[in-house]
């Protein structure tokens, strides 16, 4: 890039990319139609080789129903060469998918499913956790503190008494500040 941050001009004008784009889509054209022609020559070649054109004028019923059976042990030679053709191709999908998923877990870019909202008790949970070795009904609001407007207004009070800072860090001040704050283990702070 340029200093100026600009894209550098291309060397070759519209018009002459124009023309090349248009001759490389007609020889890709070409080169499509080229392969069907030959996978069809080849269609046709295959199936004259395993295939021959059937004679059946002339023939008497025992050559017909030889050539019945023959026909019959092609068609299950084939049918079994099919069957194991596509257990394959099931087989390598599946490798195939396995794969993917080793890819997707291993570039950490998998997407984990939403989880549904799932209201459960404590006892519920306790006892897929804890099997059958959970005894008895877990009450969680019992064990919780019960509060009394008493020790509300208490802690009001304590708050309301500090008042002023001042006096308490008067109080703190020299010596004997400093020694309380060691008896009581911390002092005020």
């Amino acid at each position: 890039m340029n200093p100026r941050g600009e894209k550098p001009k291309s060397k070759i004008s519209a018009s002459r990319k124009l023309s090349l784009k248009m001759l490389l889509l007609t020889r890709a054209c070409e080169d499509l139609e080229k392969e069907r022609q030959e996978r069809e020559e080849e269609k046709v070649r295959y199936l004259g080789e395993k295939l021959p054109p059937l004679q059946l004028s002339g023939k008497s019923l025992q050559e017909l129903q030889e050539l019945c059976k023959q026909l019959h042990t092609k068609i299950d030679i084939v049918d079994e060469e099919r069957y194991d053709c596509e257990s394959k191709v099931s087989k390598h999908n599946k490798d195939i998918h396995e794969l993917k998923l080793k890819v997707q877990d291993l570039g950490g870019k998998f997407k984990k499913p939403a989880l549904r909202k799932v209201r459960v008790s404590a006892d519920e949970m306790m006892r897929a956790l804890l099997g059958s070795k959970h005894k008895g009904s877990m009450d969680l609001r019992a064990n919780l503190k019960s509060v009394k407007k008493e020790d509300v207004k208490q802690d009001k009070v304590l708050t309301s008494e500090v008042g002023d800072w001042r006096k308490n860090v008067e109080a703190m001040s020299g010596m004997e500040g400093r020694k309380k704050m060691f008896d009581t283990g911390g002092g005020a702070q």
